[in-house]
């Protein structure tokens, strides 16, 4: 597929002539963060971090996301850290959506990142990252917590880029509904995905996916109508939609151009029994 694109947030404040009304939703089982909500009013700043602000668009709090984080950071020229990940035990994806970033990890590199570029993080390991171009560059950066199985190695850092892995089209749908993976479903060593969903104008996921795995959804282009629990709501390139465990969804997928999610889910463990 050559007409990829990357919506990244909007930033800036609207004017006052515009209504407060908006698609910006919190429910028990759903959540939807749509673009026009990601404003300058709204970033974050972290340690460590030089010339770099942060959406944080998810976050392991009481009723909403129990087992990851989901940031989109924007970098300027010059910026970005020596110091990114304070907790040992946490693993990452990194997916750059604009721009140019040099990742080193474990003193080995740099490896020049440009949209569509994916690495993984594994838990322990020492990296850096700094704007490489003379723009500025935006990455989707998700994190949790690994969770280690006796008897399985741990997985590996790799860099790659969304144009280097063939999407895998799902059963019975002719291509229209696709997923590209960037690591294989039974690698038991790894106990989260993070793949890109793309559907075809017209293409629909036809029932109602009812399962364990947390969703965190980023919509990278297009648009789709998405089934949430009980409610179907419009989505567009640069909304966030959190989904709990169990919560029903589907999707039809409109407009000229395909919808493309960047998706993460908890795979691969037992099920926790501490509540």
């Amino acid at each position: 597929m050559t007409d990829r694109s990357y919506a990244t947030p909007p930033g800036g404040l609207p004017p006052q002539s515009d209504l407060l009304t908006g698609r910006a939703v919190f429910t028990e089982a759903y959540a939807v963060i749509p673009r026009a909500t990601m404003r300058d009013i709204v970033v974050s700043a972290l340690p460590h971090w030089r010339d770099t602000r942060v959406w944080v668009i998810a976050r392991p709090m009481t009723g909403f996301a129990e087992t990851f984080s989901h940031y989109i950071c924007e970098v300027a020229p010059g910026g970005g850290s020596d110091q990114p990940e304070p907790n040992p035990g946490a693993e990452a994806v990194l997916f750059v959506t604009s721009g140019e970033l040099a990742l080193v990890i474990d003193g080995a590199g740099p490896e020049i990142m440009g949209p569509g570029g994916y690495a993984y993080l594994p838990a322990g390991c020492g990296w850096t990252l700094h704007n490489a171009g003379k723009a500025a560059a935006s990455f989707h950066w998700i994190r949790k917590r690994y969770i280690p199985a006796k008897g399985i190695d741990a997985p590996l850092p790799f860099v790659t880029n969304e144009a280097r892995v063939a999407p895998t089209p799902m059963p019975d749908t002719e291509g229209r509904w696709a997923t590209t993976r960037f690591v294989a479903p039974d690698d038991l060593r790894h106990d989260m995905h993070v793949t890109i969903v793309t559907l075809q104008p017209g293409a629909v996921i036809p029932f109602l996916e009812t399962h364990v795995m947390e969703h965190g959804l980023f919509v990278l282009q297009g648009k789709g109508v998405y089934r949430l629990n009980r409610d179907w709501v419009e989505v567009e390139a640069g909304d966030y939609m959190w989904l709990r465990a169990f919560c029903p969804q589907a999707c039809y997928a409109g407009g000229p151009e395909p919808f493309r999610y960047l998706l993460y889910k908890d795979v691969n463990r037992h099920a926790g029994l501490d509540l």
